[in-house]
């Protein structure tokens, strides 16, 4: 595999020099807010989906575990989506494929509200998860693309801040809907979110048009470079343990910790404010050092997730332990912006990639910690299953920063005949 490390100017200004686009009038931090929208309408419904089982399960007619693979259905279509889109959509201008995405979006969620029955609801969830990686991955080259590079990574945070906040406030929003009027409406606010979003993109977004010479075949020149598959490795196997853990939150602190079930959401949304904070502290480091940056946070998630176990028993000391595993959440910024840099000509699927990888964490994490606890571990043990994954991210890591200094010193004499 080519292994060249370029770090590449800002992605998405590819437009040819002097071309005027009316588009560009609009000030950088409507288009961040445009963008971030979509990730808020992405992330409630990712999240909402989990909350609201209780609720559709009955009316499709299924039980609970089985409703569960709902909740799969739509982590394949990012998975499957994410690199198909990127690839098959590389010639179109960034502007109309985030409103086509959103679109498509809009059409998964709606049409999952007015689901008659079981298999139909699956087949909308997926088609619902299709857009989620490459409208992040694209969300983000655009970002990018508005502020200088020194910024960059602080740009593609607020981007991904409409997911963090999305934990905190559309969550509860979605359920509380959801309470109150019909699971069905839930689906049905995403759709109009995702509807706001691809008019704001349309209209404030600049066009954002393809490279000279971009293509399927260019896009898929990423999958041969080993630093974007050492990225996004980092990725999935780090971020597993802040999913080894968040997946059995509730269930600990209602067996383990005998919190009331009324303190669950409160704590799920410390773990958004946690996770909304990391997002935007870890990209101001990442503007400054990106891999070291990386390395602490990974050392960062490892500590606190460790912490989880001995903190499980007192509601006060699991809510200050659950603050600072959420902040370990800021990794996923700092691997986008990676990706930007080692992905060269093929950025746009090595950024809708880091979300497949992040999906991929979300299986990971609770297999293994599910895994553990079937052989006997405890509920609180599953910190330590989660400080395991993110040590071996680390180790990752470590490979990939070796790599990377080694390919520097084998430059410099080439560069010096």
């Amino acid at each position: 595999m080519s292994d060249t490390i370029t770090v590449s100017p800002p992605p998405g200004r590819e437009e040819p020099p002097g071309r005027k686009d009316a588009r560009r009038a609009a000030h950088p931090a409507l288009v961040l807010f445009a963008l971030a929208m979509g990730g808020f309408a992405i992330g409630t419904t990712e999240f909402a989906t989990m909350s609201l089982l209780p609720d559709f399960a009955p009316d499709l007619g299924i039980d609970a575990p089985t409703a569960s693979h709902v909740i799969s259905a739509y982590a394949l279509g990012v998975v499957v989506g994410a690199p198909v889109i990127a690839v098959l959509a590389a010639r179109l201008a960034r502007r109309t494929l985030l409103v086509g995405l959103m679109l498509l979006f809009a059409l998964g969620n709606g049409l999952s509200a007015l689901a008659p029955n079981y298999p139909v609801m699956l087949a909308f969830r997926v088609l619902a998860g299709l857009p989620h990686g490459a409208y992040f991955g694209v969300a983000a080259l655009v970002a990018a693309s508005l502020v200088p590079q020194e910024r960059r990574a602080q740009a593609v945070a607020r981007v991904l801040a409409g997911l963090t906040v999305a934990t905190v406030v559309g969550v509860p929003l979605a359920n509380g809907i959801g309470q109150a009027l019909g699971w069905r409406w839930s689906f049905g606010l995403v759709a109009l979110l995702a509807l706001a979003t691809a008019a704001l993109v349309w209209r404030l977004a600049p066009a954002g048009r393809p490279a000279p010479g971009a293509s399927a075949l260019t896009e898929l020149g990423a999958l041969k470079r080993g630093q974007v598959w050492l990225t996004l490795a980092t990725g999935a196997v780090g971020f597993g343990g802040l999913f080894a853990v968040y997946t059995y939150l509730a269930s600990t602190l209602l067996t383990v910790t005998q919190a009331a079930p009324a303190t669950v959401p409160v704590v799920l949304g410390v773990f958004g404010v946690g996770l909304t904070i990391g997002n935007l502290v870890c990209a101001w480091a990442a503007d400054r050092a990106q891999m070291p940056a990386a390395g602490l946070t990974l050392a960062w998630s490892a500590g606190a997730l460790a912490l989880y176990p001995f903190a499980a028993g007192n509601l006060w000391a699991l809510g200050g332990v659950v603050f600072l595993i959420g902040c370990g959440g800021g990794l996923g910024t700092i691997l986008q912006t990676r990706l930007m840099d080692v992905a060269q000509d093929a950025q746009t699927l090595a950024a809708a990639l880091n979300h497949s990888a992040f999906n991929t964490a979300n299986a990971l994490g609770p297999w293994l910690a599910g895994l553990a606890l079937a052989h006997g571990l405890a509920l609180p043990d599953t910190g330590f299953v989660g400080a395991g994954l993110a040590l071996a991210g680390l180790a990752v890591w470590a490979v990939s920063l070796a790599a990377e200094a080694a390919m520097r010193r084998e430059a410099r004499p080439a560069a010096a005949e």
